[in-house]
């Protein structure tokens, strides 16, 4: 008797554990930068870098045209090596960039800025991640193209801006 409880209990189990996994079969686990489809909350509120104030994100995509957000950090080597075009992107009329300091001592961020110059509109900091994992990020750098009024991501650049992203953005953006 104890054995057929055991064999059953097994069986049952094992039954079980097979449906879970085949349900976690049809989810989906494409992570591209090209899907388009927005499911970010932009009513989250951050602080901004140089003040006290708070503002929520959905307030900086409030204008016409375009906002790139980009999630850097002063201790991210990457981040260096795009900090150029992000520089050179400053120059676009129509293209507002939004910068999140990711999990950062502000002392340093503000360093890293003097040091090479503030491409930003605005930037807000995450001192503890969250924002920028809400998101949808997985490490730093990273960049979103929105479509202000929409509120609709058009490109997501994982790591650094390079040429190709550069030229990509711009093309867009005109």
């Amino acid at each position: 008797m104890s054995k057929n409880i055991k064999l059953i209990s097994i069986v049952l189990f094992a039954l079980f554990s097979f449906f879970i996994l085949l349900k976690g079969l049809d989810k989906s686990n494409i992570y591209s930068p090209e899907i388009k489809e927005s499911n970010v909350d932009f009513n989250f509120k951050a602080k901004y870098l140089f003040s006290e104030e708070e503002v929520f994100i959905n307030e900086l995509l409030n204008n016409e045209g375009m906002s790139l957000i980009n999630i850097w950090a002063s201790w991210c080597s990457p981040c260096r090596d795009e900090h150029a075009y992000l520089l050179n992107l400053k120059s676009l009329n129509k293209l507002s960039i939004i910068g999140i300091n990711y999990k950062d001592d502000e002392k340093n961020a503000k360093q890293f800025l003097s040091e090479l110059g503030n491409p930003y509109t605005n930037i807000i900091t995450d001192p503890k991640g969250i924002n920028s994992i809400e998101f949808g990020a997985f490490g730093v750098p990273e960049s979103y193209l929105i479509e202000n009024k929409s509120k609709l991501i058009i490109q997501k650049f994982i790591g650094p801006l390079d040429d190709k992203a550069f030229a990509k953005i711009i093309n867009i953006v005109q």
